[in-house]
């Protein structure tokens, strides 16, 4: 139960009495306050009306009615605010989501991480090159990635710079879910060509075709055409890092009770901000939004319930998700007690699978990448495990991109090391390229047709 501090009437500024981890120092108060003031005096951008919605959908992937596909850039950057990059994300998400409908025959919620993911905790406040030290690159959110003084300073019309960024990316989004874009769904225009000479290419292009008919009898049959779709379903979320930004777009709106997070629909609290008593928390106890928590080793099963009893004392179906990373090697020692332990309890909680995080290693050379081949094992084990304890895996969270990247070692073409060069884009973590991305959507696929 809530403490007698944590039912005090709560305010968004309320955050700002606890300890508050991996928040920027700016060196001029007074530009930030301008910044923070202007920001909150801009036009939301979600609607309440979407954010109850996606709390509606989470409620069904709870009860095994629904799958969430949680996916996006790491840290989106202001420079790939350009259409094509942001036309290719919504593509594969658009395509790995029918794959998805396709095996586990259940209705598929799409969330990008987009259209806000501008900040990133980092391990360290610093980095030191060849003597000189300088703030940690934090995100476009924050600072610059250049390595000089002026490029790392924390920098409050930064704020500014991704509202617009975040406003103009929502904008082009939904004009393409809502102007023809569904026309990618048909699998004809995928490229399957990574899987050439792979002993699952008949696999692939089989679950392709039997997709391909699927469309075709709802065109021909039911006579609703898929690039008539007037609107394709597409939410946003992001790390709620930067506590300022977030309260600046924390409003009331009219006819609803409470405070709702207006910059995006599912804002998630990361594994190193989750500490029960700390700013995050308490920031985002207050809101209405749907909300995830990142887990993984370091997470106790008390902590754990100490967080629902935090962020969802009133057990709110779709409320609260646990977004899990452990590592392909960690996840069977470390996720059966923090199953156990929302199972005891008998109240609602939502579980999502995040196999990259965990699964970060440095090669030989410096460079940070992640392997395919244990981002889907950490993926298989997931579903294993909980199925195994009478729970339900209702989503997965993946870092990816649209584009050719060479960022993550492994799949059907066998990316090595040696590749990681040839496209190597991301100034934070690797992601699974468009190939990747659609072959992990494909293998999960047939994970979820088995089980079913």
């Amino acid at each position: 139960m809530a403490t007698d501090s944590e039912s005090q009437i709560w305010k968004p500024d309320s955050w700002q009495t606890r300890p508050a981890l991996q928040q920027p120092h700016y060196e001029e108060a007074r530009k930030l306050t301008a910044a923070l003031a202007e920001l909150a005096k801009l036009p939301p951008l979600v609607t309440s009306y979407e954010i109850l919605q996606l709390k509606s959908q989470l409620a069904e992937a709870q009860a095994g009615k629904r799958f969430i596909l949680q996916g996006g850039d790491c840290a989106e950057s202001f420079e790939d605010c350009q259409g094509p990059i942001i036309a290719a994300k919504l593509k594969i998400l658009l395509q790995m989501s029918l794959v998805l409908v396709h095996g586990s025959k259940k209705p598929v919620t799409r969330i990008a991480r987009i259209a806000g993911q501008y900040a990133k905790p980092r391990s360290e406040d610093t980095e030191t090159r060849n003597g000189l030290t300088l703030p940690a690159y934090r995100g476009d959110l924050i600072n610059r990635p250049a390595f000089t003084a002026k490029d790392r300073r924390p920098d409050p019309g930064l704020l500014l710079r991704a509202y617009e960024r975040a406003a103009l990316t929502l904008n082009f989004l939904r004009s393409l879910a809502k102007g023809g874009f569904a026309d990618l769904h048909h699998p004809e225009s995928w490229d399957l060509s990574f899987a050439r000479d792979t002993p699952l290419e008949h696999d692939y292009h089989h679950m392709t075709a039997n997709i391909g008919e699927a469309v075709r009898f709802m065109e021909n049959i039911l006579g609703v055409r898929a690039a008539e779709i007037e609107r394709v379903d597409l939410f946003v979320s992001h790390e709620g890092l930067h506590l300022h930004y977030e309260q600046a777009q924390t409003r009331r709106v009219p006819r609803r009770e409470g405070w709702f997070n207006l910059s995006t629909h599912f804002p998630w609290i990361g594994l190193r901000t989750a500490q029960p008593e700390g700013a995050h928390v308490e920031y985002f106890r207050g809101i209405r939004n749907p909300i995830g928590v990142k887990v993984g080793h370091q997470t106790s099963p008390e902590t754990l319930i100490r967080l629902m009893d935090i962020l969802n004392p009133n057990d709110e179906p779709g409320r609260l998700t646990f977004i899990h990373r452990f590592g392909a090697g960690r996840i069977a020692s470390g996720l059966p007690p923090l199953i156990r332990a929302v199972q005891q309890t008998g109240r609602p909680a939502g579980w999502i699978c995040d196999p990259m995080h965990g699964n970060t290693f440095l090669t030989s050379d410096g460079i940070k990448t992640r392997c395919f081949e244990d981002i889907l094992a950490e993926l298989e084990q997931a579903f294993d495990l909980h199925a195994a304890h009478g729970s339900h895996l209702g989503g997965v969270h993946i870092e990816l991109t649209g584009e050719n990247v060479t960022e993550c070692t492994g799949g059907a073409r066998g990316l090595t090391e040696n590749d990681l060069k040839v496209a190597y884009r991301s100034e934070v973590d690797p992601r699974l390229n468009y190939e990747q991305a659609l072959e992990i959507a494909m293998l999960l696929a047939r994970k979820l047709a088995r089980m079913s």
